[in-house]
């Protein structure tokens, strides 16, 4: 990752509060937003449109649990300098074909309550002009135009907050609080724990790796798979009858599970119904077990849920000391698809 043009300066003295004076390099001017498809909260808006203001370009996607735990970040900079003269622009890109859909993604913005504007970049035209490689990425853009520093992935929020501050003032701003915004986040936004020992895991053929139910995986096609009986750590598998699809698996008839062996606090999966909407039903258990205390914000203490809606799904938060854990969730109804698994 490449590292950021950023350092901290000097600490002057502004309405008898001192401020740290963060200085910044010019990496380019900012490429227009042209190739969005629609636009969400807003008019189309362009590069020329928006001189005068500071921008903050968040290159995000609904489904990415890295971009949802920046999230409470960008409202809160969002309200605190409107005024002040910033302008963050939600640059939706998506990862899974589902994300595509900007009725997919309408439908996330209202639920996540985002109000800034939502540029809907299915074609990844934006993330191109941009020579974007990672969810999130924030690009923050002075008034002139110019982009003046990036940040790629979550964390470093008063840095960045810094800049926003550094750009307000040398845009003419006064009487700004200097103080960072402090985050009190719950679900699926809260920060990730300190012990998180799994990494993100692909369901999808093209990217799946440690899968270890006893039968190879069939590309393109229908077989049916035994779960794996003593999976070690990250390893994963599936139960029933399935057809493993380059970035997703889809479940051919009821019933049937995915076991995973992971260690983190919380667990997580991308999700989708059947094809034609209908919902899934699904239990959770860990270790065997209905989950109890340590089910997620999408499932119940005695492991039920429903996916109604393709997103990501919050099944797990151990609320006690983390530890090694055998998830099980079986679907009780066909057609579901699973993306990803993701961690915190």
């Amino acid at each position: 990752m490449k590292n950021p043009a950023f350092w901290i300066g000097a600490a002057v003295l502004i309405g008898g509060v001192v401020a740290i004076a963060s200085r910044t390099e010019d990496e380019g001017r900012m490429p227009d937003l042209d190739g969005a498809v629609a636009w969400l909260n807003s008019a189309p808006l362009s590069s020329k449109a928006l001189r005068g203001k500071v921008v903050l370009a968040n290159i995000w996607t609904y489904s990415c649990i890295n971009s949802l735990r920046e999230l409470p970040y960008m409202k809160a900079w969002a309200a605190k300098y409107k005024d002040a003269g910033l302008m963050v622009i939600g640059v939706h890109s998506p990862e899974f074909g589902f994300e595509k859909d900007s009725a997919n993604v309408k439908q996330a913005v209202l639920d996540l309550k985002v109000a800034y504007p939502i540029p809907i970049d299915s074609n990844h035209s934006i993330w191109q002009a941009f020579r974007n490689e990672y969810w999130p990425a924030d690009y923050f853009i002075d008034a002139k135009g110019r982009i003046r520093y990036h940040h790629f992935g979550e964390g470093d929020y008063a840095k960045s907050e810094r800049v926003i501050q550094t750009l307000l003032r040398e845009n003419g701003a006064t009487g700004l609080d200097e103080s960072t915004v402090r985050i009190t986040a719950d679900g699926a936004e809260a920060p990730p724990s300190e012990d998180v020992r799994s990494s993100e895991t692909y369901v999808g053929y093209v990217r799946a790796e440690n899968f270890s139910s006893p039968e190879r995986m069939a590309r393109d096609s229908r077989k049916t798979y035994s779960p794996p009986a003593r999976p070690a750590l990250n390893q994963w598998g599936l139960g029933g009858s399935w057809k493993a699809g380059a970035e997703s698996g889809t479940l051919e008839s009821a019933s049937g599970k995915i076991v995973f062996r992971f260690h983190s606090r919380d667990l997580h999966m991308v999700l989708g119904p059947s094809k034609n909407g209908t919902p899934v039903r699904f239990k959770v258990k860990l270790n065997g077990a209905a989950p109890g205390d340590d089910h997620g914000s999408d499932s119940g203490a005695d492991g039920t849920g429903e996916v109604r809606q393709p997103r990501m799904y919050q099944l797990v938060r151990q609320k006690g000391p983390i530890k090694d854990v055998t998830f099980e969730i079986d679907f009780l109804d066909p057609g579901v698809e699973a993306f990803s698994f993701t961690f915190g």
